[in-house]
């Protein structure tokens, strides 16, 4: 492993700096490209919760800094994967990878979680202040699709088999952030043509999640409106939460970068606060940092008076 702290950065926020470093490598033979980490801490503290982060298509370790920083800032290692269709490492399509890249995504996190404790050694000033123990997974779209797997969902032929179980027993929790729905019908035929393996089935999904969704989500991959991004919360069991968000499409609101100029026209700060403070709300409950976290922010949620977002807990 060999990881370069000359590329870092220094975020504060109202609670606590944070330290990122990047890139930490994992050797992986049998990948084709060895696995490229982007690792956020915070400075100081210690008995630090770990979040497992996989990003959309496309993407980066880069990517996703307005929660990845927050989170940091909040008590939470963020560990970030360079996954093998990022923009970032340029696949030919005719990659003999390419067909077995959504296995490929979750073998990243499951490799991270069984080498962690050389991931944290690897960062300077990280070592003797993690829990290794506590690991929530948390992704956007495709990687909300990832991370869905260590949870208990299933991928269901034609790429995958329905006997196949992902779950990952040292996950305690997850944060799904619009997490495609069923298949069949509601997909369009481009999407199952393309997509083979966005079939997935939810009867397992058994730990514990909080599911987040734009209700102005209109995905061109589905015939369904945007409660098609709904699905793995009333189809799942167990402990889960579903946070709506108001008006936002599938970047609801920004989390994929820092505001540019000129922004986009969906982009809205509130709606990116929002998911912030419950995402952090909740993995801080669920990963027995702070257990009033969680309601608190219900409370302040149903209190609020022009809220961009509602939820649903059972």
């Amino acid at each position: 492993m060999a990881n370069d702290t000359s590329d870092t950065d220094t975020v504060t926020d109202r609670r606590t700096a944070s330290l990122s470093t990047r890139p930490v490598v994992l050797p992986v033979p049998d990948r084709g490209d060895d696995l490229q980490l982007r690792v956020t801490a915070p400075l100081e503290g210690r008995d630090l919760p770990v979040i497992l982060f996989s990003h959309g298509f496309g993407f980066s370790m880069d990517a996703y800094g307005p929660l990845t920083d927050f989170w940091a800032g909040h008590g939470f290692v963020v560990i970030q994967p360079t996954h093998l269709d990022s923009a970032t490492l340029a696949l030919a399509p005719d990659d003999v990878r390419a067909p077995r890249i959504w296995r490929q995504r979750i073998e990243d996190l499951v490799h991270i979680a069984d080498k962690l404790d050389a991931v944290v050694d690897a960062v300077p000033r990280l070592s003797g202040r993690v829990r290794t123990d506590q690991i929530a997974v948390a992704g956007h779209s495709y990687g909300a699709t990832t991370a869905s797997a260590l949870l208990g969902a299933r991928v269901l032929p034609p790429a995958g088999h329905a006997d196949e179980d992902f779950t990952d027993t040292r996950i305690s929790a997850g944060v799904l952030l619009c997490l495609a729905g069923l298949a069949g019908h509601d997909l369009t035929p481009l999407a199952t043509q393309m997509f083979p393996f966005m079939n997935p089935d939810f009867d397992r999904m058994r730990t514990p999640a909080l599911i987040a969704a734009g209700d102005a989500d209109q995905s061109p991959l589905s015939t369904r409106g945007p409660d098609w991004w709904q699905d793995a919360y009333r189809l799942s069991p167990g402990s889960k939460s579903l946070l709506t968000l108001s008006g936002a499409d599938h970047a609801l609101g920004g989390i994929h970068a820092y505001g540019t100029v000129p922004q986009s026209a969906s982009d809205n700060p509130a709606t990116v606060t929002l998911v912030q403070r419950m995402t952090t709300a909740y993995l801080r409950s669920a990963l027995a940092v702070d257990e009033t976290s969680w309601p608190s922010a219900q409370d302040q949620l149903a209190d609020d008076p022009a809220p961009v977002g509602g939820l649903v807990v059972r």
